[in-house]
């Protein structure tokens, strides 16, 4: 039983990026809106605080040349392309099975596209900056840009914003459960106040924009898989994110979407407690298990194209660890300190043996699997510690396709790798103005989604896409839900 009720025109559950723009957009746009989140204040903003919040655009205005190419290209696994051509109608003339398919579809894909520029000008009018700034990729295939401050930034603007204009923002509040009148329209939220009792939410409509499920080990395992204990969140945001958002929509009858088996993995050092402490120089070197064996191509292009997929592949190793082992000419690559954002050191040795030693892995093994990849190094290509290469290995399996260089140059050093979860890819089905869709692909009246909660991934991750995601679909809710509320109040 609720402690208490009150009324709202929109209730939104998140304070990341998605819904700091839902309940902003709202507000703006004459909105009464209250904004649940369930961390403190000091730590408010999600995956979002913790993020550099790059973004895959040309310019300010423009998203990359391949954005929608590369989320068309990983819309789905398999997909009947019969089905595929009736996505190619307009919208209003698909049947419902086809609103409710389990893929990207090019309506969703446009619209994201078209609103990126408008809702990065839509954020500088709150004194954000954007530029080219600075990553840990010290080989890139697309264009990115980014706040300056990073997510953080995004967070106190938007959020400073709410606090002074009317947005009423609860924390320590943690949403529970949709209510929902008797026709299956939602209209509000049961939550868990910082007291323990419970409190109703009623509002016109609701947002879930509560993050994905990474912090719930529980949901890992159902839809990951046994190998999700060795994965952990990026940074320390996700571990607020336990998929209560994605499990009450389900509930309420909305239509999945996105790879619940699969999340946006990184590649991180395991000793370190740093933000997003990845390591992004294996390209240089090679990677091996504990039985001191490779197991992939460490390099088939660019790092940015291929750091989600390796690190899948470690996942899969045994006890989810994998090795970068290094030699000193690692040093010819400019700047490659950058592309490692553990504060932990390598671990160095001046033979592979005593490196193997502290690895815990068998020395002779190691010794084996160096002495093949330095034999296999007899590409004639220049090395080019910049740009992909076509120095590759020769009759070595698996191959090493690009900057393979012999590892003969004490010191040697190691770098320990283990799947890094930063987001979960499984959500719900949104249409372009994020109403969140049933199963036979209607909307649900009155509730919306936006962020991690939307089902837009499979397979692999279009990079620098999620915040972006989150400011878009979170900003479209919050006008449409503002809509809304107006209708209903002159019906």
């Amino acid at each position: 039983m609720a402690a208490s009720a009150e009324r709202y025109d929109l209730v939104v559950v998140g304070c990341g990026i998605a819904g700091l723009s839902a309940a902003v957009s709202a507000r703006q746009a004459g909105a009464r809106v209250a904004l649940l989140e369930r961390a403190t204040r000091e730590e408010r903003g999600g995956n979002t605080r913790w993020t550099e919040a790059f973004m895959r655009m040309k310019s300010e205005d423009e998203v990359a040349d391949d954005f929608e190419e590369h989320l068309a290209a990983n819309a789905g696994h398999y997909l009947d392309p019969s089905l595929v051509r009736e996505a190619g109608n307009a919208y209003e003339t698909w049947p419902s099975i086809v609103k409710a398919l389990g893929f990207t579809d090019p309506e969703l894909i446009a619209s994201f596209a078209d609103r990126a520029g408008p809702t990065l000008k839509w954020l500088k009018s709150f004194g954000l900056k954007f530029d080219f700034l600075p990553n840990y990729f010290i080989t890139t295939c697309t264009t990115r840009i980014a706040p300056i401050g990073g997510g953080l930034a995004l967070v106190e603007a938007l959020a400073g914003w709410a606090e002074i204009n009317g947005v009423e923002m609860f924390y320590e509040t943690s949403a529970r459960a949709l209510i929902r009148d008797d026709g299956g329209a939602v209209i509000g939220v049961e939550a868990r106040e910082p007291s323990g009792r419970s409190r109703a939410f009623h509002a016109a409509s609701v947002v879930l924009a509560s993050g994905g499920f990474e912090g719930n080990p529980e949901m890992l395992a159902r839809y990951i898989g046994p190998g999700a204990r060795y994965i952990r969140p990026v940074a320390r945001g996700g571990y607020y994110n336990k998929g209560e958002g994605i499990r009450m929509a389900l509930d309420a009858g909305a239509c999945p979407a996105g790879d619940y088996g699969a999340f946006h993995a990184e590649p991180i050092d395991p000793r370190s407690g740093m933000p997003e402490p990845v390591i992004m120089v294996f390209n240089y070197g090679i990677l091996v298990n504990k039985q001191g064996a490779r197991f992939l191509d460490e390099a088939p292009a660019t790092v940015d194209a291929t750091y989600e997929a390796i690190t899948r592949r470690i996942l899969k190793q045994p006890e989810g660890i994998a090795w970068l082992i290094l030699d000193s000419k690692i040093h010819d690559v400019p700047n490659w300190k950058k592309a490692v954002r553990s504060d932990q050191p390598p671990i160095a040795a001046d033979s592979i043996e005593a490196l193997a030693a502290k690895l815990g892995i068998d020395g002779s093994a190691l010794g084996r699997t160096i002495a093949a990849y330095n034999a296999a190094c007899t590409g004639q290509a220049q090395f080019q510690p910049l740009a992909v290469d076509g120095l590759m290995t020769f009759g070595l399996t698996p191959p090493k396709s690009n900057w393979a260089r012999p590892l003969d140059r004490a010191p040697y050093l190691a770098l320990p790798i283990v799947c890094g979860n930063c987001f979960t890819f499984g959500g719900i089905k949104v249409d372009r103005d994020a109403q969140v869709l049933d199963g036979d692909g209607m909307p649900i009246p009155g509730l919306y989604a936006g962020g991690e909660v939307i089902g837009l991934y499979y397979g692999t991750y279009t990079g620098a896409t999620s915040v972006l995601r989150g400011a878009v679909f979170g900003r479209a809710a919050g006008l449409h839900a503002a809509d809304r509320a107006k209708a209903a109040r002159a019906a």
